[in-house]
């Protein structure tokens, strides 16, 4: 039986790259493209069924940072599949990236020089804005878009039969100084890729901790410093010009310059002939090239921090801001609220981040915290 796979983010960058090595790898495949604009996927869609005429590949139009456009491809995909075995969960945004010029210099001078480069630490801010469903646009399409995907999709997912395997495209520059409990959106800060990118992490840990025993496993990559459509726009183009015999020179030492989308999937490629079972939840992978360009998989523990009781972290919930959040969206999809309230372990731990918080983007009422233990059902809401 064939395979089958879905990439989000499929039509450009990592995304168009990995459905191209996938198919080098099983031209069998039933290759699925979750990409927000329909016309660049048929366009990518024929020209991968001409190069590889025995594989299936099919369309689904999702725009993650629209939770009404998830919801409608879920169910789409559901009258499609019986199941999936790899969703990569690959599209983001880095919306109007900057460099910070202070950073860069102070970092030239500092001995962290070549992983300031390899990692772009505190080299670059964003602007972030607001969707129609009252996030941040960083946030709701890095992470909660595709939260909610994969929450709607866990009957394609859990087999214990046989296991999925979640892949997110995580970064390098996914830092915990970057992600606030009390901002878990970064709307207070002007990095809010890189706190997504830690909240991706956390949120791989918890599908792990919650979801091995019914056979869905989940890693997170890193696919390493590269030329895109996303990183472009950093800076001008005569200027990447002039830095690219500097940033081949810098492979030699830093192993993080993959620079094209093909050598960016090395390690998501790589997860694809793993057994997910023998993966270590705690590890991020990471595509490497050497200075000759020769492509490999690293490692990287994920930094996954602790926090207080959950007693502690209703208190800190309790502080926080509701965020606009127009509640049609979700008024009546309680399957998503009880599946979010049954991860609660006994035991404290980053999953109560996560799930506390998620709650928060719900806009429930002001007891909400009280309906965090598994034995209580949520009540119908009242909108602010």
């Amino acid at each position: 039986m064939r395979k089958a796979v879905l990439v989000t983010g499929a039509s450009s960058g990592v995304g168009l790259a990995l459905c191209k090595r996938l198919l080098e790898e099983d031209h069998e495949l039933h290759l699925c493209l979750a990409c927000r604009n329909r016309s660049k996927a048929e366009a990518v869609r024929a020209a991968l069924l001409a190069s590889h005429p025995l594989a299936e590949v099919s369309i689904v139009q999702v725009d993650v940072s629209d939770l009404q456009s998830v919801f409608r491809a879920s169910r789409e995909l559901k009258q499609r599949f019986q199941r999936l075995d790899y969703v990569y969960l690959n599209a983001g945004i880095m919306p109007n990236p900057q460099l910070n010029i202070k950073a860069l210099f102070s970092g030239l001078f500092s001995r962290k020089v070549i992983h300031m480069f390899s990692t772009a630490e505190g080299l670059l801010t964003q602007e972030d804005q607001i969707t129609a469903d009252g996030l941040q646009e960083v946030f709701e399409t890095n992470v909660f878009g595709h939260f909610i995907l994969i929450q709607e999709l866990a009957p394609l997912l859990c087999h214990s039969d046989s296991p999925s395997q979640l892949i997110w495209t995580s970064s390098r520059n996914a830092r915990k100084s970057n992600f606030c409990l009390e901002d878990i959106q970064h709307s207070r800060g002007q990095e809010p890729y890189s706190s997504s990118k830690y909240a991706v992490d956390l949120l791989s840990v918890a599908v792990n901790r919650n979801f091995n025993s019914r056979g869905l496993y989940s890693s997170v990559v890193c696919p390493g410093t590269m030329v895109t459509n996303m990183t472009c726009g950093i800076l001008p183009p005569f200027v990447w010009t002039l830095l690219m015999p500097i940033i081949w020179l810098l492979r030699f030492f830093a192993n993080a310059f993959t620079l094209t989308p093909y050598n960016g999937t090395e390690a998501l490629v790589w997860l694809f002939h793993q057994k997910p079972e023998s993966l270590n939840p705690l590890t991020k992978y990471l595509s490497a090239t050497t200075g000759f360009g020769s492509n490999y998989v690293m490692t990287q523990k994920v930094n996954v921090f602790t926090c207080g009781s959950a007693a502690e972290l209703a208190l800190m919930a309790s502080r926080l801001p509701f965020p606009r959040f127009p509640f049609w969206s979700l008024a009546s999809h309680w399957p998503v609220f009880l599946s979010i309230c049954s991860l609660l372990p006994p035991a404290s731990g980053p999953l109560h981040v996560l799930c506390l918080n998620v709650y928060l983007f719900f806009q429930l009422t002001d007891n909400f915290c009280l309906r965090l233990r598994p034995r209580l059902v949520p009540q119908p809401c009242v909108t602010r």
